[in-house]
Formats: C-alpha cells, structure tokens, sequence
C-alpha cells in the first residue's frame, strides 16, 4: 500500500505555492543556459532531474523528501521554455507565431483530460498512480528527445560572462517589455478568473460541484480554438495585428458580460458564456507575444522565453492573489468582471505601443 501523508490544508497550500515558485526559477535560469550550451543537452538534464524526481516522490518516505522531490519535478517547465526557443531558432516570427499556435492547442487539451485521469488513477490505485504515470511518460519523452531533438540554436556564446554581458541588449528593448507585459496582461485576466471563477459559480449561481467543474472549463475550449486561429492565420497576418485583434475580442467578451449583469437577469452563461471570449482572444495573444518577445534579439530567444515567462506567470500571480482578497462573501460578480477587464484593457494599451514602436523603428531603418 502506497504511503500517506498527514497534512493540512494550510501546508498543502503552501506546497502548491512553492511549487509555482521553482516553476518561475526554473524558467529564468534555463533559457540563459540553453543560449550558453543548446537546447538540446539542457532539455536532456532537465528530463533526467523530473524522472529522479517523480520516482523519488513514489518512494519516499516522509512529508518533506516528498515535497522536495515534488519541487524539483517542476524542471519539467524547461520543455515549455525550451520547446518555444527551439520553434523560433528554426522559423521567422510570423512562422514561429504559427507554430506556437499549433503546438500550445495540442497542449491545452491535457489540462481538460489531465485532471479526469488523475481522478481515475487515484480511484482505482492510489495517489501514487499518479506518479507513476508521470515517471513513465518522463521517460519516454526523454528517449523521445534523445532519439529525435538535434541542436538548434547554431549561435551559443562562448561563456556565461558572454551571455550576461548581452543581458542589457534584451532588457533595454521597449518592445521586449512591450510584448512580455502584453502577455502579462492578457493571460493576468485568465488568473484572475482562477481566483474568482469558482467564487462566481458557487456564491452567486449556487452551482453543484460537478456544474461548476464543466462551467470552469469554459476558457479552455476557446483557448483551443484561439490557439487553432493562430496556427492558422499568424503567418498571413503577422503577430502584431493578431495580438491585437486578440486583446479587442477578450474586452468585447467582458463587456457583454457586463452587459448582462447590468441589465438582464444573469445566468451561469452571462458569466461562464463569455468567458470563452477570453480563452479564444488568449489562444490567439499568448503564442503571438510569445514570438514577439524571442524575435525582438533572435540570438537570446531561450533567454527571452525564460524571462517572459517568469514575468508572465508572476504577474499572473500577484494578479490572483489580488482577486481573491477582493471576493469575499457578498461581492458582486462585477468586482471580478472589472479585474478583468482592466487587465486586459492594459494589454490593448501595451500591444498598440509596441505597433507604435516597430512602425517608428521601421521608418528609421527601412532595410532592417
């Protein structure tokens, strides 16, 4: 029998916390890495470090080799960082922007089927099916990258002084900063609906548990089919105006919730209904800015894909945090609509700027 842990909630909370935190360490230190010694041999060690780690949270022993093993196992966001830098060593931006498309729709089908297995496996053997599902398939995609991932950043610096000395030449660009807080902003209304979306479902439409759980994965789909838009017309397009028209569908969504809170009888889909059009506007934003940001210096992008990350999933944090202390019993679901829509309303001002910026930079260097 697999053994148990003796925990609150209070600790749990904060092991969760945690993890988030190694998740954005991770993502700010291995894309530097990868600039300085390749994707490739990064991508192996990390793989390496997730599988010792899922194995070791199968065999231990106590709460805390346990948590640590789990701590390590978010590493595994190096494939994230990594697989983005990769896309864009091999595409022009408008290419990379489609593919990052393609490829986060794939993925954002796990979040609907992950947690259905998860249950099913705990169900039937134990919480620590879980694990071993997670080792097994760390394996495999280790022997997967082995077999199959070649080298595809051809410019690595000669050392990592070489690379910290060409930190300043990302960090100084306005339109790096331009598309990381577009991002920020854009998936920051998506964290908020996190800390309030189960609020909304539960104080204020009475929704049952198994309701609330289907009304919840509403984003999703249309993150799916954002994403599959992307793919589609990124190339055509350009990444810019598909930001653009993004951030514009995610508003419009938010305010005809607002609309129907204000003057209608709301129901669940005034809420969960429109909520879609944010998925859909961050399916078509994420991967755009995403592009953006690692196109701005090419030669950093693992950097640049680490740094946005981090950036991204903090603001999207402290944005979470923030929506949960307003939502305390008797709030409206208006104070969550507005988060919302402020936040994203920040990403329309941001991706305008970074317009503003490339036709000015174009201008004055028409061959550039």
């Amino acid at each position: 029998m697999a053994q148990t842990f003796d925990v609150s909630y209070a600790s749990a909370a904060l092991a969760v916390s945690l993890y988030l935190a190694m998740n954005a360490v991770f993502q700010l230190f291995v894309g530097p890495l990868s600039d300085r010694y390749g994707r490739r041999p990064v991508v192996m060690v990390a793989l390496a470090i997730f599988c010792g780690a899922s194995l070791g949270c199968i065999i231990s022993s106590s709460f805390e080799v346990f948590l640590v093993c789990r701590l390590l196992q978010a590493v595994v966001v190096t494939g994230l960082v990594l697989s983005r830098a990769a896309i864009r060593d091999t595409c022009s931006q408008d290419q990379a922007a489609s593919v990052l498309g393609y490829v986060t729709m794939g993925m954002a089908i796990l979040p609907l089927i992950g947690p259905a297995i998860g249950g099913s496996l705990e169900a039937q053997f134990g919480w620590v099916a879980s694990f071993w599902l997670l080792f097994g398939v760390g394996v495999f995609v280790f022997a997967l990258t082995y077999l199959d991932m070649g080298e595809t950043n051809l410019h690595q610096t000669s050392s990592m002084a070489e690379q910290f000395r060409a930190y300043p030449e990302l960090l100084k660009s306005r339109r790096f900063w331009g598309y990381c807080l577009t991002a920020s902003f854009s998936a920051g209304a998506y964290f908020a609906y996190l800390g309030g979306g189960a609020y909304v479902g539960r104080e204020i439409f009475g929704l049952s548990p198994a309701a609330l759980g289907v009304y919840l994965g509403a984003p999703s789909l249309g993150y799916i089919v954002g994403n599959g838009i992307s793919g589609r017309f990124s190339s055509a397009l350009g990444v810019n105006r598909m930001v653009l028209i993004g951030t514009v569908l995610t508003c419009l969504g938010l305010i005809l919730s607002i609309g129907l809170f204000l003057f209608t009888d709301a129901q669940p889909i005034s809420f969960f209904g429109c909520v879609c059009f944010m998925g859909l506007g961050n399916g078509m934003v994420l991967p755009n800015a995403t592009a953006g940001m690692m196109s701005v210096r090419p030669h950093l992008a693992g950097s640049a894909s680490g740094i946005g990350g981090t950036i991204n999933t903090g603001g999207g944090a402290l944005i979470a945090i923030g929506t949960g202390a307003i939502l305390v019993p008797g709030t409206s679901a208006l104070s969550l609509l507005m988060i919302m829509l402020a936040s994203t309303s920040l990403s329309i001002l941001t991706i305008i700027y970074v317009i503003k910026r490339t036709s000015a930079l174009e201008i004055a260097n028409p061959q550039s």
